[in-house]
């Protein structure tokens, strides 16, 4: 794909809305390699997010997190599937904006439909899970909104509609930017 010229693409959004997915359908339709931080996270610690949370806490993970990201932003030809709270930390903005930022949005419902079985996740083990998931989203949506393409996501689209959809946005986003340079 030339109109992207080997630049990222850095999918944010809440846990379940589908940045795994939709990211391994980007890199094979754009032939561009496929990353997921967390996937590299559990490589790199050797030990689940889960357990990572359970012996260390958080912030140890979004120590990782943020160095995992920083690694990925040398490479070029990458889409990245990020973890859902990467955007909280504002460090962590100075590398995604080595290339394209694309939030996946997706309502809470829809989250709470695909989420409501997964006992893996451990900002959601306390609590109720919809009224979790809001919060989260509330705290979060300021950060996802700085992305470059939000993408909503509604009911019953499948992932490589979505996919399509957002390699359609990004070629508007980057004709949009060049106009802007040119001017």
């Amino acid at each position: 794909m030339d109109w992207l010229r080997g630049v990222n693409i850095y999918l944010v959004g809440m846990m379940g809305a589908g940045k795994t997915t939709v990211g391994r359908i980007l890199a094979r339709e754009l032939k561009y390699r496929f990353f997921d931080t967390d996937e590299l996270i559990v490589r790199v610690a050797n030990q689940s997010i889960a357990e990572i949370f359970e012996k260390e806490g958080e912030e140890a993970f979004r120590e990782l997190e943020t160095k995992v990201l920083g690694q990925l932003c040398a490479y070029q030809n990458s889409v990245v599937a990020t973890g859902g709270g990467i955007v909280a930390r504002s460090n962590n903005w100075a590398y995604l904006h080595c290339g394209i930022v694309v939030w996946l949005d997706v309502p809470v419902d829809r989250l709470y439909d695909r989420l409501r079985s997964d006992t893996a996740r451990p900002l959601l083990r306390e609590g109720e899970l919809k009224s979790k998931l809001q919060s989260l989203l509330n705290e979060r949506e300021r950060f996802y909104a700085q992305a470059d393409v939000r993408v909503r996501i509604g009911g019953g689209e499948k992932a490589d509609e979505v996919a399509r959809r957002a390699m359609g946005e990004i070629k508007k986003a980057i004709e949009s930017k060049t106009a802007q340079d040119i001017n």
